[in-house]
């Protein structure tokens, strides 16, 4: 099997270099531009990872690209348009400064860490940034997905798509992957500031909304610990902003397809929560680490509207960490649990000399 490997060039490997440790920030990815054609290639790369549909491929690509790549790419390129700003898509540019921050917590603290971000689809691509990191010399990545709690739909394919840039290389660097940080107290600890902040400057309501990506229900029968995490996540925030159980919900949003998925669903639900005599909610999206299109236009406009249409008063969206201190804050913190054991000092110019001299009279003996 091995012989049928074909590996890409690469640096040649320099007996004696420093090793350097890189920490690679993922998030879901974005379309290059908010038109139809950037859309279809954005989806027809999202939809085609049997990760994110689980039904038989030869099925499912007859209808993704008999039905789906027809229509849908000029409906969502509508969307997009709607939440674009002038610096771009908003899920990259918050992971970018996202990746710009933690990179510079790590330089204040004098660590040698590269820090970069990737994209599960779309650009820059996960092969991109690695291909960049080999050249620099980089030999330890750690892999932080932007994902707090896990799923085989998401943790699990960005997984992926690191194990299939190493099949196409020889030297591959140590990894460490973070599988989930749902229950981390720098997480929360974040979430709970970020709703505090809201809530010093708008009267708190009386109920608050806690809104995860959804899932198919199937998922979770097959063993997919997302569905727990969610809970467990919402429950931790509750005890810390001193909630009690009638005083927050929990909901899934981002349908896609007719198969059952996680309930109870969120715009339904808020219809419901308005019908029934709320008037004012809070509403949040945890899961969600940076603002993007189901966050700004989904839950802040459509869901929005639900909740007005039916007789609610007051819907207030709470944004999602994006680049706050307290975010960055726990990134750091996340990162630096994971790091453990391997050295972030930068080598002295001494160890470097020493290390390629021992390296040479090994070769000598050789």
């Amino acid at each position: 099997m091995a012989q049928n490997l074909r590996f890409s060039e690469e640096p040649a490997y320099r007996h004696g270099q420093a090793p350097k440790t890189a920490v690679i920030l993922c998030n879901l990815g974005t379309p290059q531009a908010p038109e139809s054609k950037a859309l279809r290639v954005y989806l027809a790369e999202f939809l085609s990872d049997p990760r994110v549909v689980e039904i038989p491929r030869w099925l499912w690509l007859i209808i993704l690209h008999g039905i789906i790549l027809r229509f849908r790419p000029s409906k969502s390129a509508k969307k997009y348009a709607s939440i674009w700003t002038e610096e771009g898509s908003p899920l990259r540019v918050w992971t970018q400064a996202q990746a710009q921050s933690l990179q510079e917590r790590f330089s204040n603290a004098q660590e040698h860490v590269s820090v970069r971000y990737a994209m599960r689809y779309g650009q820059p691509s996960v092969s991109e940034v690695m291909d960049a990191l080999k050249t620099q010399g980089v030999t330890k990545v750690l892999v932080l997905p932007a994902y707090p709690q896990y799923s085989g739909t998401t943790s699990a394919s960005v997984f992926d798509a690191f194990y299939h840039w190493s099949l196409k290389t020889r030297t591959i660097p140590e990894y460490r992957f973070i599988n989930h940080y749902h229950d981390h107290s720098a997480y929360i600890n974040a979430l709970a500031s970020r709703i505090e902040q809201h809530w010093q400057l708008h009267t708190q309501a009386p109920l608050l909304v806690m809104s995860f990506h959804g899932v198919p229900e199937r998922t979770l029968m097959l063993g997919d610990p997302y569905h727990c995490e969610c809970y467990k996540t919402a429950r931790l925030l509750a005890e810390r902003l001193g909630l009690q159980a009638s005083q927050y919900k929990v909901t899934f949003q981002s349908r896609f397809g007719k198969a059952k998925w996680l309930e109870p669903y969120t715009e339904p639900t808020i219809r419901a929560l308005a019908q029934t005599g709320h008037e004012h909610i809070d509403v949040i999206c945890p899961g969600f680490t940076s603002d993007c299109l189901e966050t700004l236009e989904e839950i802040n406009m459509e869901v929005r509207h639900a909740f007005l249409e039916e007789g609610g008063k007051i819907y207030n969206y709470i944004p999602c960490l994006n680049n706050e201190p307290p975010w960055i804050d726990a990134l750091y913190a996340i990162a630096c649990q994971h790091l453990q054991g391997w050295s972030l000092e930068a080598p002295s110019a001494s160890d470097l000399h020493n290390s390629r001299s021992r390296a040479m009279e090994l070769g000598a003996k050789d």
